[in-house]
């Protein structure tokens, strides 16, 4: 990917008649099933530029019991890829738990 894009915002290029959002790529799955990360709920950030899509899936994760935060628009999905990635590359090396993620105190 270019240093300014995502794979979401491909996507979103070579279908630009959908809905498309980044979410779950920041979040192991360990704490999906615990629903908490070093005892803090488990939030799941979302990305995308249709609100309504966006508050869609939001609903549907909290209604899993999982925390969500609106992240802002798609452009953001960069971020969230790159924090995903170093996420899994420090996981791999075995210097953060795979039970890791992001909890956000409100």
């Amino acid at each position: 990917m270019p240093a300014d894009g995502s794979a979401a915002a491909e996507i979103q290029a070579k279908l630009p008649g959908s809905r498309v959002l980044e979410a779950f790529n920041t979040t192991f799955a360990a704490t999906l099933v615990s629903r908490q990360v070093g005892g803090v709920p488990t939030t799941v950030l979302v990305a995308g530029d249709d609100a309504e899509a966006k508050n869609a899936l939001i609903e549907a994760i909290t209604a899993g019991g999982v925390s969500a935060l609106d992240a802002g628009a798609l452009s953001r999905a960069r971020e969230l890829e790159a924090v995903g990635f170093l996420q899994l590359t420090l996981a791999m090396a075995e210097k953060i738990g795979w039970n890791g993620g992001f909890a956000v105190i409100r």
